[in-house]
């Protein structure tokens, strides 16, 4: 296998997975249901702002209905738990998801547990993330189903398998981690205090990353024939780079993804997955 065919493809698997959801809202739309999201936006980075671009961009091509609210500085905790129940209460909104991370004075915990789990499209209450502790009819954090996805697009299997987790995050550590446990997997997760990190990186069968430091897993720190997702988004000199060093450790991998190109072209399909998603199970 050459270096280029181990770099997944994640735009095929993003645009194969699109056809099969344009059906789904094509079937909804024809029983006078049109899908709607709705982004609230507490925070003043240019990286959210894109995020948020992605977003509209894919919810405009499947056909969802999207709405942002961009909100200043002066805002309150008040004021958004009042928006967040005004949505909440309203039948043409089926999905709502708070951008991260929010203004420092914001409580994002007290935020977050105010959207209804019937709407919580990021999969991030606590009641989701539970369900998702106890294997039980969970709404996915839409990274890690993006990860699961990639994964199983190159016939990766699970069971018995070392997954090693960089990062802790609850947006993406923590919970790649329950969905590959639930999976069978045996896992270890590692953080900022971990002693020898390349100990562990190396025993690695998959190996996602989600640390936010440039370039921080190279060569020698990979196990031969892994599998490595780099969730990594890092600025550097202009150029956004991932957390693994992707050009040293294609000679060892058996499949990478790249960024950018990689994970977080998944994570935005899997957001409007989870409105679809969201609307069947009510």
């Amino acid at each position: 296998m050459t270096n280029e065919e181990k770099i997944i493809d994640v735009k095929k698997i993003v645009e194969e997975r699109k056809e099969t959801l344009k059906s789904k809202i094509d079937t909804l739309k024809a029983k006078n249901i049109f899908p709607k999201l709705c982004v609230i936006v507490a925070n003043n980075e240019e990286a959210s702002r894109s995020y948020v671009k992605n977003k509209r961009k894919v919810c405009e091509e499947l056909g969802i209905i999207y709405e942002d609210y961009f909100l200043k500085e002066n805002v309150t905790n008040d004021d958004i738990l009042k928006l967040i129940s005004s949505l909440n209460n309203d039948n043409s909104v089926h999905g709502i998801l708070v951008q991260l991370p929010l203004f420092k004075h914001l409580n994002e915990n007290v935020i977050l547990e105010k959207i209804s789990e019937k709407k919580d499209v990021d999969g991030l209450t606590i009641n989701n993330l539970g369900k998702l502790f106890i294997s039980n009819n969970y709404i996915l954090p839409c990274t890690p189903k993006g990860i699961i996805s990639i994964l199983e697009s190159v016939g990766e299997t699970f069971e018995g398998k070392h997954a090693v987790i960089v990062g802790r995050s609850n947006i993406v550590g923590k919970p790649i981690a329950q969905l590959l446990l639930n999976k069978n997997c045996t896992v270890t997760i590692c953080h900022s205090k971990t002693k020898q990190l390349e100990k562990y990186t190396k025993d690695a069968d998959i190996l996602v990353v989600a640390a936010g430091i440039p370039h921080m897993i190279t060569r020698d720190m990979v196990k031969e024939n892994s599998t490595i997702i780099d969730v990594g988004i890092n600025r550097v000199n202009g150029k956004i780079i991932g957390d693994v060093d992707t050009e040293s450790v294609l000679s060892v991998a058996k499949f990478v993804t790249k960024v950018p190109g990689g994970v977080g072209l998944t994570t935005v399909l899997s957001l409007a997955e989870n409105i679809i998603e969201l609307i069947e199970k009510e």
